[in-house]
């Protein structure tokens, strides 16, 4: 029998707050169950990796020994990314982002990506990546891109959609290659500017090119979307994103493998 992929996905924070009625004073860190799901979906076995770093850290565990001991590792979506994280200052006080995390999962990344572990981001993970490698975001995209479509209503979220257009001879071209449907999720108001050193643009929007998904290129496997693929559902007539699970969980089998 087949021992399962153990993938690991970071952590979402909720900082202290006041007007919880549960540990109010407290840092809790949770993933969205969707995401958990489309792991189980392909067989693997989702572990949320808790920060090892904060005021409340004790003991020696380190982000490289989650790196060692999974197989690969998924950034999910939700809060913006701190502006300082590329330089900049933000715009307005709501796009200040969470740097805490932003420093979690960049720490988390340079692990897995040490430990030659494939690492996969979605929404919020692909500007984290694009940030962690050099390069910079739109802290809001209606602001600095005016000729843009809405990438986001907070009103109908998830059921918010627009189509895709691949970027021919990619590898993700390859992946969706004879895909019924191009439709898929949008639920982000920042993309990326500047594209990292060392990727490449897999993916965009056809109404006016905005960045949806990038491959870094070399030997090291880190791939991302901007869209949500957790959240999409046959019924919904939506992008069929069962060829990228497939395709991270290979590479993480045959890292196991060696």
């Amino acid at each position: 029998m087949t021992e399962h992929l153990k993938i690991g996905i970071s952590a979402c924070f909720f900082h202290p707050d006041p007007a919880r009625t549960a540990f109010a004073s407290k840092t809790l860190q949770y993933v969205e169950q969707s995401m958990a799901h489309w792991l189980m979906s392909g067989g693997a076995l989702p572990v949320m990796v808790p920060s090892p770093v904060g005021d409340t850290a004790r003991g020696t565990i380190d982000f490289a020994d989650y790196a060692n001991w999974l197989d690969g590792l998924v950034l999910h979506g939700g809060a913006d990314v701190w502006p300082g994280s590329y330089g900049e200052t933000p715009l307005r006080e709501q796009w200040s982002g969470d740097r805490t995390r932003d420093e979690y999962e960049r720490a988390l990344v340079k692990a897995f990506v040490a430990a030659g572990k494939p690492v996969f981001g979605v929404c919020r993970g692909l500007q984290l990546i694009n940030v962690a490698f050099g390069g910079t975001l739109y802290q809001d995209i209606g602001t600095q891109r005016p000729g843009a479509r809405a990438h986001r209503d907070g009103q109908v979220y998830d059921q918010h959609f627009h189509n895709l257009e691949l970027v021919p001879q990619t590898r993700l071209s390859a992946l969706l290659a004879g895909t019924k449907s191009y439709k898929i999720n949008s639920i982000h108001h920042q993309g990326i500017k500047d594209l990292a050193p060392g990727f490449v643009v897999e993916a965009r929007c056809p109404d006016d090119g905005m960045i949806e998904a990038i491959r870094r290129t070399g030997d090291s496997y880190v791939a991302a979307v901007q869209w949500h693929p957790e959240f999409h559902r046959p019924e919904l007539g939506t992008l069929d994103d069962g060829p990228l699970l497939t395709d991270f969980l290979e590479a993480a089998r045959l890292v196991r493998s060696g």
